[in-house]
Parts: structure tokens; C-alpha cells; sequence
């Protein structure tokens, strides 16, 4: 792997980071399955490349992009907490209708922003650095304070109430906690920070497409997987972090393994290098449970 491509996919690694915690949000803290991810992603890539080609400054339309994935969130708590549709089936719905929305947004199936000024712009040539480097350091950064703001947050007393919705409603709500208030927060949060990661994206890389969300729900599960799987810790602030080494380690294992000559695997290989990767970051934890089991029995005997 040339370092060309190891810093593309480094970068891309780290955007997809904010998408892991986003994802850790509704599957490990609200225990809410959200599909939502995969419209929410390119909804905040396309209101921001279109404000962008329309002049708006670069901050503004990524704030913008980011706000328009949150409420994509609250459309899907509000389809399952108003009228009891499944979550997982309610996700589904507001995941079909933001494939037509982006279209619309955009006018297009995709628009460039090759030629437009990025939130990236103001920093290209600081402190003499190639772009390429600079690039990954500033997503390095929003990744990291993201992560730690996220995990600053589920430490507050609202963000513990959060968590004690998702380990058992009936006792949160019980104990005076308002349970669908806690579930529109944290979906409007964890599709917020979607939104933002395609946003970047769509800056980073020059464009925003209205296929560019397929399989996001898939790699944001991956890499919170694999990143728990490596980091056991209580620390909310090692398990949030460990959300975006996931996914940094998960980049890393697609790039090694398309770029690996003797597996003869190719680009539309993919989906399917994706499914591997995904079921062994499932299988491994179990294993990896059994094999302390074996070891503690023989430590006895």
C-alpha cells in the first residue's frame, strides 16, 4: 500500500469514526436499531454540497447538513414513539424516503465540489504541510473532539438518564426519567454526528452522490464491534474512542485486503470483503470468551 492510499484511507477511517459513535448511540446506548444512518449520511453531504455550490459559507452549510440529518433522527423517533411502528421498521421508512429527499435536495444525482471552497480551504498550505496531510489531521481532530464531547455528554446527569433508558425503560421511567424525550435526543445526536461525517466526506472528497450512504449502518456496526472487541473498558470516554480506532482498523483491513495481489480480490468485491470483516468482528468476541472459559477450567483442574 502506497502512502497515498494509506492517508486516503486513514482519512476516510476517521470521518466514518463519527459515524461508529453515532451508530454506538442507538445500538449500545438506547438499544434502538437505527437504519436511518444510511440516508441521514448522504442527507448531510447533499444540503451541504448544494449550499455550497450556492454560495453559503462552508461552516454555516455543514452545520446546516448536520442539523438536517438530526431531524432525519427525530422523523424516525417520532414514527416509532408516536405511532408504535417498529423502531427497526420505522428507520427503514425514513431511510426510503431520504433517497428521494437527497434527489431532490441536490437536483441531481450528484454534485461536485471540485471547483467550491471547502471547510477545508482555509487551512491548505499552513504550516507548509502537503495536502494530504493536512487533510488527515483536520479530521483527525473533529473526529477526536467529537468523540470526546459525546463522551463528556453521556457522563452528565442527561446523559445518564440516556443510558438508563436504553438498559431498562420501565425502571428510567419509574425513577421520574422522561423515556421518548431521551429517545429523540439521542436519535436527533447519533444521526447529527452521521450527518456530520458526511458532510466532511462530501468536502474531503470533492463530491456528494445520492448512493454514497449504501452500507453505512453496516460499517458503523463494524467498527464500534471491533473496537469494543479490542478496548473492554468501562471508561466512556475509552469505549467512544475506541468507536473511531474501529473504524480506522476496519479502513485498513478493506484497503490491505483490495490491494492485496495474491487474494485476487477487486473493487466489486467490496460488499463482500465488508460481510467477512463484519462477521468476524461478531464471531471473534465469542471466541475469544470460550477460550478464556477453556483456560479458566484448565487453571482450576
Amino acid at each position: 500500500m502506497s502512502l497515498f492510499s494509506f492517508l486516503g484511507t486513514l482519512e476516510i477511517g476517521l470521518i466514518y469514526g463519527l459515524v461508529a459513535i453515532g451508530v454506538y448511540l442507538t445500538f449500545r446506548i438506547l438499544d434502538f436499531p437505527d437504519l436511518t444512518v444510511d440516508g441521514s449520511f448522504t442527507l448531510g453531504a447533499a444540503v451541504t454540497a448544494t449550499l455550497i455550490v450556492m454560495g453559503v459559507n462552508v461552516l454555516l452549510a455543514t452545520v446546516i447538513g448536520t442539523l438536517a440529518a438530526a431531524c432525519a433522527g427525530l422523523v424516525t423517533a417520532w414514527l416509532n414513539l408516536r405511532f408504535d411502528i417498529l423502531h427497526l421498521l420505522a428507520s427503514i421508512l425514513t431511510m426510503t424516503a431520504l433517497y428521494t429527499i437527497n434527489l431532490r435536495v441536490m437536483g441531481k444525482p450528484n454534485v461536485a465540489l471540485i471547483m467550491e471552497p471547502t471547510i477545508l480551504t482555509p487551512f491548505e498550505g499552513i504550516f507548509g504541510l502537503p495536502d494530504m496531510y493536512m487533510r488527515v489531521i483536520f479530521v483527525a481532530v473533529c473526529a477526536v473532539a467529537g468523540g470526546l464531547l459525546v463522551a463528556w455528554f453521556l457522563r452528565t446527569q442527561y446523559g445518564l438518564a440516556m443510558r438508563a433508558v436504553g438498559s431498562n425503560k420501565r425502571m428510567a421511567q419509574a425513577n421520574g426519567i422522561v423515556v421518548k424525550q431521551k429517545v429523540y435526543a439521542g436519535l436527533a445526536l447519533s444521526n447529527g454526528l452521521v450527518g456530520l461525517a458526511g458532510a466532511l466526506f462530501a468536502q474531503t472528497n470533492g463530491f456528494a452522490d445520492s448512493t454514497m450512504g449504501i452500507g453505512t449502518i453496516v460499517v458503523g456496526l463494524a467498527a464500534v464491534i471491533i473496537g469494543q472487541s479490542l478496548f473492554a473498558s468501562r471508561s466512556m470516554y475509552v469505549i467512544v474512542l475506541s468507536c473511531i480506532v474501529g473504524s480506522v482498523l476496519y479502513r485498513l483491513a478493506v484497503s490491505l485486503a483490495l490491494n492485496a495481489d495474491f487474494l485476487g480480490f477487486s473493487a466489486s468485491d467490496l460488499n463482500l470483503i465488508t460481510a467477512v470483516l463484519v462477521a468476524l468482528a461478531l464471531i471473534f468476541p465469542k471466541l475469544r470468551k470460550e477460550w478464556k472459559a477453556k483456560q479458566a477450567a484448565r487453571n482450576e483442574a
